[in-house]
């Protein structure tokens, strides 16, 4: 065995035992809000040993306005770990063009958001559920469109295994970026907004891949923002305020 490949994979194993241990913050959002009490967060382990159970029981209060999306992690060449993204259609109805983690809303069947998420990952880009290791899920997040969006939290152990293959229809292209940049303030600009007497900042983040410039913002920078502080146990290098609407804080 390649040493350098054990110690990579090595890495990964800690990864995935820091995520399974790790308990959110009650703080970072009402999870008990009386308006989400019947759209409960699924155990992360069962609900990927479940997705390809074609008897599956739906989870209870699914909703139309519950959505997930998939955080796969992997590590890359130089042993950075990775996150997936793709650029979202320019002929969809709604964000076309925009940058986005793959994912989209529970349908009936679903046996919960982790499933959800890989069925989209799925569908979207070709990721076969097989190939990904869900760890955990963070708290939810909420836009103002009142749609619950949970961040479901997986690695993937072997990236040569994954060959994208892009629904023409949704994705436009498949790419990855560097976990560790959305702590960092390289590449970023952030635009003050104000909803409903909040005023809160947007992140923009810029990553080139090869001549493409992406640009990762809103609420996809939020999450990774989020999913980076949890895997590297540190806040941004920069100040977040973030909008109240996202976390729906009680403080």
């Amino acid at each position: 065995m390649n040493s350098d490949r054990f110690e990579r994979s090595q890495k990964l194993r800690i990864l995935a035992e820091h995520l399974r241990n790790y308990k959110p913050d009650p703080t970072f959002d009402a999870v008990n809000d009386k308006t989400h009490t019947n759209s409960r967060i699924q155990d992360p382990i069962q609900t990927s040993e479940s997705v390809n159970n074609p008897n599956a029981i739906p989870s209870e209060g699914i909703k139309t306005n519950r959505a997930a999306v998939l955080i796969c992690l992997f590590e890359g060449e130089k042993g950075d770990l990775r996150v997936i993204l793709t650029k979202r259609s320019s002929t969809l109805s709604s964000h076309s063009g925009e940058v986005a983690l793959p994912g989209g809303k529970m349908e009936e069947g679903d046996a919960g958001d982790a499933a959800t998420a890989l069925r989209e990952a799925k569908e979207e880009i070709g990721l076969d559920p097989c190939a990904v290791d869900v760890v955990t899920v963070l708290h939810p997040f909420h836009t103002k469109r009142n749609i619950t969006v949970i961040p479901v939290i997986g690695i993937m152990w072997d990236k040569s295994a994954f060959n994208p293959v892009p629904n023409v229809d949704e994705v436009e292209a498949v790419f990855d970026a560097p976990l560790e940049m959305f702590l960092k303030d390289q590449n970023r600009r952030a635009e003050e907004r104000e909803w409903m007497g909040n005023k809160y900042l947007l992140h923009f983040f810029d990553h080139q891949v090869d001549s493409e410039t992406y640009v990762i913002w809103a609420l996809t920078a939020a999450i990774l923002i989020k999913v980076a502080s949890v895997v590297y146990d540190r806040p941004p290098a920069f100040e977040e305020h973030r909008p109240k609407f996202w976390s729906r804080s009680r403080q």
